[in-house]
């Protein structure tokens, strides 16, 4: 089964299995069953590339189930700019986004050896699947923790990185990465704890962080 649309169109009409039975009028996916067909029209208002995708989109982005429709002709820059970006697709788009946790618990002073403890399952549910299980991060993307000189510079900004998220170039052991890193909605206590975890873990030796100063940090002080 597939579910085809073409990525910046809309479908003026879909003839549903391909037969005449039932027409649909402005459709964006369109269902086309296993040994099955579609029929689908439609008028391009400017020129370009146009992607045709089965819209599980595993399969077109992994897998490489696309087509390439060409057009040629005058452009329409009213429609689309002919500007292009080049960078790491994120789903969730540019800007930061605020990931929901639990509400701002009382700070609570545990340990260092406690914080490195818990700061590994929170590490665990909310950081493994960008930084890695190794803290060696996706090149170009996001950066490393393990070994990491931009972490090692300053507490306080990694403390609001956690708490605010982080967009835009950052430079990591020479190397340039451009991701979007949400802001992640923990505890004054948990936010330290991952912190501290962190910068212990992989090699690293930079210290801890209290929930008193990400406490601190979040009131501006």
């Amino acid at each position: 089964v597939s579910s085809f649309h073409v990525i910046g169109e809309i479908f003026d009409s879909v003839y549903v299995e391909g037969g005449l039975g039932t027409i649909n009028k402005n459709v964006q996916t369109t269902l086309v069953p296993a040994g099955g067909a579609a029929i689908v029209e439609f008028g391009l208002e400017t020129i370009g590339t146009y992607i045709l995708v089965d819209h599980s989109i595993f399969r077109a982005f992994n897998k490489g189930a696309i087509g390439m429709l060409k057009v040629s002709g005058a452009e329409n820059k009213t429609v689309y700019s002919g500007k292009q970006e080049e960078g790491i697709y994120l789903p969730e788009g540019g800007g930061i986004q605020d990931i929901p946790a639990e509400e701002v618990e009382v700070a609570k002073n545990l340990n260092k050896a406690e914080r490195i403890e818990a700061g590994e399952r929170i590490f665990a549910q909310n950081c493994l699947a960008c930084h890695q299980a190794t803290g060696v991060g996706i090149p170009g993307a996001f950066p490393p923790l393990a070994g990491s000189d931009y972490l090692k510079e300053s507490k306080d900004r990694a403390i609001g990185v956690v708490i605010d998220g982080l967009t835009g170039e950052i430079v990591v052991n020479g190397k340039t990465f451009n991701g979007v890193m949400p802001g992640v909605r923990l505890s004054d206590s948990k936010v330290a704890s991952v912190l501290t975890y962190v910068m212990n873990a992989w090699g690293n030796d930079f210290g801890d962080v209290t929930a008193f100063e990400v406490q601190a940090k979040r009131a501006g002080h």
